[in-house]
Order: structure tokens, then C-alpha cells, then sequence
């Protein structure tokens, strides 16, 4: 086996690859856009290249075909808030065979300890945690667009390597048509109708605006949370404006108590209901076959994040946005779930939101740690 790092076009394109090697006769796997990886290795357009460096590698066999990839990660902000130096891998895929996955993990490994880490987290994304997050132990049924799908057998490559659970990832799912309970729909319509309690949906024309109060009820909901790095606002436009493409602003709410901004749920339309046949492409059939199935629609979204600052975290209010996120998406008889993604198994406030809403299981990613020795 020869492994060696990703370092010209052709390399990045045997990157690329390796998964369309891997998942070519899963049927469930759905390709996420080349355009997409590329850009979280880019330090044009990636800003944790701000405060951070990767690496990443392709693994060939003796006869030169590909077999496996890996990506080593360093995020400044986040390192060292750990009792030890702790980096990142992700995009890790590999055959069927634990030698050649070994040799993958010892390289990113190697990479890490070089740079002074003494663990590694993974598998993670070199970004927010969003998108391409998480190994997938538990429901594999086709993954909406940023989620993480994998073969069952890499559990136990991550097992026989040392890697530890650091937490899990729960993934909840709703269906849009079904009537929420009686409970919840009576707590949420008496919150909709408290005096100074208003709700709008988000607007591009004034995305400056929104964006700068997602950030705001963030970071303060989030504040107390484990190794919480508070997001920036540069991070939060980077990833609206890539939205914007699916974006439906009607799907994105703001609840708002006397003016403050309070809470919020961002929600899209799973574009890899739109991406499914692209195979990662997009050129210009490609384009126009995705301008063709975002026209028609979809019937899955996903709510990509919530949060509600903490002095209102018992005001009912995330009830209250679920409420009008329905009062719009019914009326258009197009939508039949929503996934809810994904939330830690250490948020316990978030979950029991999930359960109010009558949302089921779908899905559980780990997100593990090696320590080095």
C-alpha cells in the first residue's frame, strides 16, 4: 500500500474519488458535491484557515488503486481547551480491510503529533459542525445534504484503533403532516399570542441583520456548553451565502421578546434530494438538472440548528416557531418530514423539544477521541 498527501489536481481529484470507489454499489449513498469538499480545503474560502492548517491523503494498493483517504485538521481556537492538544480527522474512507484503515489513522496521527497535538477527534469536519460530523452507527437510510454516511463496518475500525465515544449524535425526525400533540399545540399558541413576543422569517434583503441576531442568541445560549468556541459573524454569512442557492426564507425563523432577539430555528430544503443523480458534478447538464429538481421541490428538510438564549430557554418560544414554521409549510402539500439535526446527547433541553413535537428516532453518529500515547 503507498499512502501520500493530497498536493496537485490530480491528487485532489483521487480524493474526490476514493468515495465514488467505495459507496458505487450502496444505494443508500448519495455523492455530496466535489464543489463542497473542495471548498473546506480551500483557504480561500474556508475561515477556520484563519486560525488553523490541514492535511489530507489518498491511500493506494500495490496495484494503484484507490483505497482510502483521510484528512488531518488543526483548529487554533479549539486545541487547546482540552486536557490535552487535541486536533481533528474527518472524510475518512476506506475499504473493507483494517490494515489499509490503520494506516490511514497513523497517518493523520503522525501529522497531528508533529504539529503538537496529543489526541485527535474524528471523524469531524474542519469547520462548524453543521456538515460532514460524526460516524454513523445507527440508521442508515439515505442522508440529508451535510449529514455524514458511512459503511457500519468503520465502527470497528475506530474501536480496534483506540478511539473512544465522546458523545453521541441523535438525529430526530418529524412528520410534517402529522397533527403536533395537544400539549405542545396549546403551550405554543399561548406563547404566539404574549404581548411583545413577535416572530419573523428571515429575509435576504435584510440578511445583515438576521445574521447578526443568530449570532447574538448563539452564542449566548451556547455559552456554557463544554469547549464552546463563540461562532463569528464572518462564519455565519460564509454559510448563508451558500444557502442561499436552496434557501427558502420562510423556513429560517426569529422569535423576538420586547425586540431582543430570542430564539431561532434554521431550516432548508434537503438538497440532497436535488444533488441525488449529480454523482458530485456540476457542470452545466448537471446545473440544469438541479435547477430543474429545485424547481420542482422537495419533500424532506432539515433543521440544521436551533438555539434560544438562555433567559428564555423555559419561555415556550422554540414551541412557538414550530408553530409558525407549520402555519406555511402545510398549505404548500409538499413537504412530508423534517429531519431535526443533529443534537448532542449531553443537550437535554434540546431532545425534549424533539419529544414535544412527537418527532421518532432516525439516525445516531459518535463523535470519538484518540489519545495518543
Amino acid at each position: 500500500m503507498t499512502i501520500s498527501p493530497v498536493s496537485d489536481r490530480v491528487s485532489r481529484r483521487d480524493f474526490l474519488n476514493v468515495a465514488r470507489s467505495i459507496y458505487k454499489n450502496d444505494k443508500n449513498w448519495i455523492c455530496p458535491l466535489d464543489q463542497d469538499i473542495e471548498d473546506i480545503f480551500s483557504a480561500n474560502k474556508n475561515p477556520f484557515f484563519n486560525h488553523g492548517k490541514c492535511g489530507r491523503w489518498v491511500l493506494k494498493n500495490d496495484q494503484g488503486q484507490l483505497i482510502g483517504r483521510v484528512a488531518a485538521f488543526i483548529n487554533e481556537k479549539k486545541a487547546y481547551q482540552y486536557n490535552q492538544p487535541t486536533g481533528g480527522m474527518g472524510f475518512f474512507e476506506c475499504i473493507h480491510d483494517q490494515n489499509a484503515a490503520f494506516l490511514l489513522f497513523e497517518t493523520a496521527e503522525s501529522w497531528l503529533k508533529e504539529n503538537g497535538m496529543q489526541a485527535m477527534d474524528g471523524p469531524i469536519n474542519f469547520g462548524e459542525n453543521d456538515s460532514f460530523w460524526g460516524l454513523l452507527v445507527e440508521g442508515f437510510t439515505p442522508p440529508s445534504y451535510g449529514m455524514n454516511y458511512n459503511p457500519p463496518y468503520y465502527a470497528d475500525f475506530f474501536k480496534n484503533y483506540g478511539f473512544e465515544t465522546q458523545y453521541q449524535q441523535i438525529t430526530n425526525h418529524l412528520a410534517v403532516k402529522k397533527p403536533f400533540p395537544e400539549r405542545f399545540t396549546k403551550i405554543a399558541n399561548w406563547v404566539a399570542g404574549k404581548p411583545g413576543y413577535t416572530f419573523e422569517h428571515f429575509e435576504i434583503k435584510n440578511a445583515d441583520k438576521y445574521v447578526s441576531d443568530l449570532m447574538e442568541i448563539y452564542n449566548d445560549g451556547w455559552k456554557d456548553f463544554d469547549n464552546f468556541v463563540p461562532i463569528k459573524k464572518e462564519t455565519l454569512q460564509e454559510s448563508f451565502k451558500k444557502m442561499q442557492t436552496i434557501m427558502d426564507e420562510k423556513l429560517i425563523w426569529f422569535a423576538y421578546v420586547n425586540g431582543e432577539p430570542a430564539s431561532f430555528v434554521v431550516i432548508i430544503p434537503d438538497a440532497n434530494q436535488m444533488i441525488k443523480d449529480l454523482n458530485g458534478k456540476l457542470g452545466l447538464i448537471e446545473k440544469l438538472k438541479f435547477v430543474y429538481k429545485r424547481w420542482k421541490g422537495v419533500n424532506r428538510m432539515r433543521a440544521i440548528v436551533m438555539g434560544t438564549k438562555q433567559t428564555y430557554q423555559k419561555h415556550g418560544l422554540e414551541s412557538a416557531l414550530f408553530i409558525k414554521l407549520k402555519e406555511y409549510v402545510l398549505p404548500l402539500n409538499q413537504y412530508e418530514e423534517l429531519e431535526l439535526s443533529w443534537v448532542g446527547d449531553f443537550n437535554d433541553k434540546m431532545l425534549s423539544i424533539h419529544e414535544a413535537t412527537g418527532a421518532t428516532f432516525g439516525k445516531r453518529h459518535l463523535t470519538l477521541r484518540k489519545i495518543f500515547s
